[in-house]
């Protein structure tokens, strides 16, 4: 155990150097890319309340997920030929090679659709929105969430056909379901829902980065106790990473992580939690990104069914943030429900 967290706090502090060293650099290359938020509230009319909110971030570069997939994708598909070349085996419950396969390509791949979506954001035209959103910019809906589908059934294959992985533990009660075939199914819905919360839930400077820390060092625990090494090897550099970018995305945010960062990391999160078969935990430590994501959908319905809002605005975040809660006071609020949620997950799995 002793020589695990010798490992894993090195591989934290290491990531954590790595990306230091880049951030800065790649900061002004983003201005130089002309890779910025732009404004998004229409010339004429009346401005909605979103991008009252929102337009004083616009140049602000992003892409930071960009950089964080490069560093921990390069150092974590690097480490294997090295240490085997050092004569240090890593060892996993899984095939090794579809392991580190799955994680990568989920990282990768999402990451991928992410940085078409602010792509098409940044440079692409406005086209009219969902009523309170004025001018919506970047991918369809539906084109996102198509390829989000097509993306999280590849890997649930992967899972179901390639890794043996079809059950789910429900703690507790200590009830474990074997879900045959209808495994892949479930596994992609969780995958395109964390996708998705994820993404809703990056809009506040270091809200999202600052709970995905704190999700991590959960499953961080769950891996390790699950004697999971290649998984435990990705999440102390993903953590190393995003310390390292946290500092610059505080309020105020020098640099946003972009859909290309959070499409990726949640999608990855969900997979993380289905190769640790914790998926309840999964539930738990992922539970505000939920609660943004409930909320973002009644407002959707409620102007497509009712014609008029619920909330004043939504995701949950920007409810406070309209009236009048300072950015700040709202993240540390929810980094402080997040680790109580956190602790309560890695409570569970002890029992």
């Amino acid at each position: 155990m002793n020589n695990y967290l010798t490992l894993f706090l090195g591989l934290v502090i290491f990531s954590f150097v790595i990306t230091s060293l880049l951030v800065v650099p790649f900061i002004n290359l983003l201005y130089k890319l002309k890779l910025q938020r732009r404004k998004e509230a229409p010339k004429k009319g009346k401005v909605p309340l979103f991008d009252k909110l929102h337009d004083i971030k616009a140049g602000t570069p992003v892409g930071g997920g960009v950089l964080i997939i490069l560093v921990v994708f390069l150092l974590f598909t690097l480490i294997f030929p090295f240490s085997s070349r050092m004569g240090v085996y890593i060892r996993s419950a899984y095939n090794l090679r579809y392991e580190i396969f799955v994680i990568a390509f989920t990282f990768l791949s999402f990451g991928f659709l992410g940085l078409l979506d602010d792509l098409v954001k940044i440079f692409g035209k406005g086209r009219a929105g969902i009523r309170p959103l004025g001018i919506a910019y970047g991918l369809t809906r539906m084109q996102k969430f198509a390829l989000q589908w097509v993306l999280a059934f590849v890997i649930s294959f992967l899972l179901y056909f390639k890794m043996g992985i079809n059950i789910i533990h429900i703690p507790l009660i200590n009830l474990t379901f074997n879900l045959g075939f209808w495994y892949i199914p479930f596994a992609a819905f969780l995958i395109v829902l964390f996708s998705n919360a994820y993404n809703i839930t990056d809009g506040l400077d270091g809200l999202a980065a600052g709970l995905l820390v704190i999700s991590l060092a959960v499953f961080a625990v769950i891996a390790s106790g699950n004697l999971d090494a290649p998984l435990s090897v990705f999440i102390a550099l993903w953590i190393g990473s995003l310390i390292a970018f946290l500092y610059f995305n505080i309020w105020p945010a020098r640099i946003f992580l972009g859909d290309s960062g959070a499409l990726s990391f949640g999608a990855t999160l969900a997979v993380i939690g289905l190769l640790t078969g914790s998926v309840f935990a999964l539930f738990l430590v992922g539970a505000i990104y939920l609660i943004e994501t409930v909320t973002s959908a009644i407002q959707i319905l409620g102007w497509r069914f009712l014609k008029r809002p619920i909330f004043l605005i939504a995701p949950a975040h920007h409810i406070f943030l309209a009236r009048g809660w300072e950015e700040p006071k709202i993240v540390t609020r929810a980094w402080l429900a997040g680790l109580i949620l956190a602790i309560f997950a890695l409570w569970l799995s002890t029992i």
